[in-house]
């Protein structure tokens, strides 16, 4: 496993254990249903952030730079 992983699930649990320990409310989802929908919409922003980054830019000649000008088309 990468050590990111565990550190991060090490700190979640440390953070859990702190807030019922202290009497301080959990800054998550108290059901089941909320955390696995935490866990669903952050998986789908990495996956489709992997996948928009492998395919090659369509449009490059149509976005304008810093100065706005484009080299694909005369602008009127």
């Amino acid at each position: 496993m990468n050590w990111k992983l565990l550190l991060g699930i090490a700190l979640g649990f440390a953070i859990g254990f702190g807030c019922r320990a202290s009497g301080i409310p959990v800054p998550a989802p108290p059901l089941l249903v909320g955390a696995l929908l935490v866990v669903a919409m952050t998986s789908g922003y990495l996956l489709a952030e992997r996948w928009l980054t492998r395919r090659a830019a369509a449009h490059v000649a149509d976005c304008g730079g810093p100065t706005g000008q484009t080299a694909g088309r005369v602008q009127r």
